[in-house]
């Protein structure tokens, strides 16, 4: 049976075992679509990223959830790259990275940050009816509507869409408790991953916003802490006008009310940029079953 090197690592972290953890498969050249699905199954993590050579870029990412492959993932491809340089097999500087949603561009710093520009952004104001929202949710309507005159619900994306749904104090989105088959007909409705729910009303004095990110929809009932939901958050965010002059970076907690804490940087300007470190808990190796095979991934 062939064996593959797997990780498990920590995106957004300083430390293990918190921010989000992402699978790695950094040697995945010949691997199918179905052996990449059950590894991602097998490993459990909310992404995990597969390494591929590329045409048109640096490398090669594919991402799966533990359900389906995803376009793009921020803290897949932050927790890659940061193994690829600790492992000695990329340098820092600037690199490209070809996805689903087209080459994009990441930069690893001396420190071990890693920097993801994302997509071009879109931003679409919709009108979900704060009844509705809040039901799916499991938050008082009130915390939803109270805030929506000057931070109105809308679908953002950098390129994977994510319904973005403001609420007033941490309090209520910390007591979130949410209907997954609610909240997945509501991102299914808007084409959207999942549900992007923040409050400027933040833990550290020094972040800009707390959120909570929901996507049962792709088999994530909670992710951690979202780098592709935080660009769209930061666009969304400079399209509503939310600040007089906009940061030139922002920082992003999340992850808290699962124990993982984690923060996300953000920058806005020409591009959007989302970046963070990483720190590997996990290094292993997996039994891959023969492709023909439809057996789940042998630990």
């Amino acid at each position: 049976m062939d064996t593959r090197r797997a990780l498990l690592v920590d995106a957004f972290a300083a430390e293990p075992l918190a921010g989000n953890a992402a699978g790695v498969v950094p040697a995945a050249a010949d691997l199918s679509t179905d052996q990449m699905r059950a590894i991602a199954r097998e490993l459990a993590a909310s992404e995990t990223a597969f390494v591929l050579p590329s045409g048109s870029a640096d490398r090669r990412l594919r991402y799966f959830s533990p359900s389906q492959e995803v376009d793009l993932c921020g803290h897949a491809t932050i927790a890659a790259h940061a193994h690829l340089r600790e492992d000695g097999a990329v340098d820092p500087g600037e690199h490209t990275v070809e996805t689903n949603v087209g080459v994009l561009d990441v930069e690893i710093e001396r420190d071990g940050a890693v920097w993801m520009t994302q997509g071009t952004p879109r931003v679409e104001r919709v009108d979900v009816g704060y009844e509705r929202l809040g039901d799916a949710l499991g938050i008082d309507p009130a915390a939803l509507s109270d805030v929506g005159a000057d931070a109105p619900t809308a679908v953002a994306t950098t390129g994977l869409p994510f319904l973005i749904v403001p609420v007033n104090f941490l309090e209520n989105l910390g007591a979130a408790d949410p209907d997954s088959d609610a909240v997945a007909a509501l991102a299914a409705e808007h084409d959207a991953a999942g549900v992007y729910a923040f409050t400027f009303d933040a833990l550290d004095a020094e972040s800009t916003l707390h959120a909570r990110a929901f996507a049962p929809g792709l088999g994530i009932p909670e992710d951690p802490v979202t780098g592709t939901a935080a660009g769209a958050c930061g666009a969304y965010l400079r399209e509503i006008g939310a600040f007089d002059d906009l940061p030139e970076e922002m920082v992003f907690e999340q992850g808290h009310y699962l124990d993982r804490p984690g923060r996300v940087r953000v920058r806005v300007g020409a591009d959007v940029r989302v970046g963070g470190r990483a720190v590997t808990s996990l290094d292993g190796r997996l039994t891959v079953p023969p492709d023909e095979e439809d057996d789940i991934v042998e630990a």
